[in-house]
């Protein structure tokens, strides 16, 4: 397996080359929509809308090749097809693989509360990006109420309510027994789908984590137990089969959280599998943007100081023109006085890219706010800067992200000092 860090470059070696370079070669070329739409993919983005936050998502690569050189952008996770595996770590893990940074976020936006990863090493750490994410998939499918599905069942009883079946109602029944054999269509939560999430979720808790992840909140477990109520034909040994019937993915826009979760838990139960390249051709993986991530995980304890605009749901839009046309933007972070860009970039002084800078005068000149920033995953200690013309203040706020902890839960405690500190400097401010 290959690894390289976001925002980097991995020079390959020449083995490297000959055993994955056209593999590596169709990645680069292929847009993250591309892989998306592949007959069968078996790969999970987030955002999960394609320009969900303005960012163009579907029109990024997951990195370029330049000669024997990869270089990397915003996008972190892991992707593989055939026997290559990439696996894209955030800049700040260390030199021994662990990402912890990028697990803290992770189980931040995704309201995993986890502390105790004694176990994790590079494999296990992707695999871990599988599991955090089954509690929020499943909880988003269930809140639309069980999966049912029409199957035909067949019935030799007193209680006739379908088709009589002749031939098999003589073969059966000759001499006469007193029942009816018929088959007959019933709406059925016991089927492939829940079948699938079952086999899911009793793998899980056989993970080191997998008792704590189904057991993180009330509703997830409530899910589980809903789950499992509906599958009392659960056979540990059919798992084959059922992921066999499982291949065709949902269609149905009513069950498209059904749908996703369909294809995490597809990827979960063949992990090895497709690791080892037994579907020929065929992408999958998990991949973040760092952009997005970054921003959802600021939200996690910047709110409820600040409003945080929600492309998707057209919530929080900004009009630029007195008459609302369909020109509008959507701040990162903003209240009364200040509007905040969170921006996934090293910017340790004023080397700000222009765009950047003109974005951030724009949404202080539409909302007529005096005060505007950044925040960034990296100390600063920059001072603040006065603009020309009709004047305002610029700063930028840096947290600290990138320090050495022997323990997954001491790294823990001192990002949540670090993000009490960030809070209250610009609560002491702005609020």
């Amino acid at each position: 397996m290959l690894s390289t860090k976001d925002n980097s470059k991995l020079i390959l070696s020449t083995e490297q080359q000959e055993r994955h370079l056209d593999d590596l070669r169709w990645m680069a070329a292929s847009t993250i929509k591309d892989m998306c739409e592949q007959t069968h993919s078996r790969l999970l983005i987030f955002p999960q809308s394609f320009n969900e936050y303005g960012d163009k998502l579907d029109d990024q690569r997951l990195f370029n090749i330049y000669g024997n050189t990869i270089e990397t952008g915003n996008i972190m996770g892991f992707v593989g097809r055939n026997d290559t595996m990439i696996q894209i770590q955030s800049r700040f893990a260390s030199s021994d693989g662990k990402d912890y940074f990028l697990h803290y976020m992770l189980q931040k936006v995704f309201a995993i509360n986890l502390f105790d990863l004694k176990h994790l090493t590079e494999k296990e750490s992707i695999f871990d990006f599988l599991i955090y994410l089954f509690p929020t998939f499943l909880c988003n499918a269930v809140r639309h109420g069980l999966y049912n599905e029409y199957q035909t069942r067949t019935y030799n009883d007193t209680n006739v309510r379908g088709r009589i079946d002749v031939s098999r109602h003589i073969r059966s029944n000759i001499p006469f027994k007193g029942t009816v054999a018929y088959t007959t269509r019933e709406y059925v939560g016991d089927n492939n789908i829940t079948q699938l999430i079952r086999h899911t979720i009793e793998y899980i808790y056989k993970h080191p984590l997998g008792n704590g992840i189904l057991s993180n909140d009330d509703f997830t477990k409530e899910a589980v137990t809903m789950i499992r109520e509906a599958t009392p034909k659960y056979d540990r040994n059919a798992r084959q089969y059922i992921i066999n019937a499982n291949i065709r993915p949902l269609h149905h826009p009513y069950f498209a959280d059904y749908k996703s979760l369909q294809n995490l838990c597809l990827q979960i139960l063949q992990h090895e599998e497709l690791k080892h390249g037994h579907n020929k051709d065929k992408v999958y993986g998990i991949l973040f943007d760092g952009a997005w991530l970054w921003e959802e995980y600021l939200n996690t304890f910047l709110n409820p100081f600040f409003h945080h605009p929600r492309n998707k749901l057209g919530k929080g839009k900004q009009y630029i023109f007195k008459n609302p046309l369909n020109s509008y933007c959507y701040p990162d972070f903003y209240n009364e006085r200040i509007v905040l860009d969170a921006k996934y970039k090293g910017y340790t002084d004023w080397n700000l890219q222009r765009p950047d800078l003109y974005q951030i005068i724009s949404y202080m000149y539409i909302m007529q706010l005096k005060f505007g920033g950044f925040i960034v995953p990296v100390e600063n200690f920059s001072k603040p800067k006065m603009l020309n013309g009709y004047g305002g203040i610029l700063n930028i706020y840096g947290l600290e992200v990138n320090f050495m902890q022997q323990q997954y839960n001491e790294y823990c405690t001192n990002m949540q000092k670090k993000e009490e500190i960030l809070l209250n400097t610009i609560k002491k401010e702005f609020l």
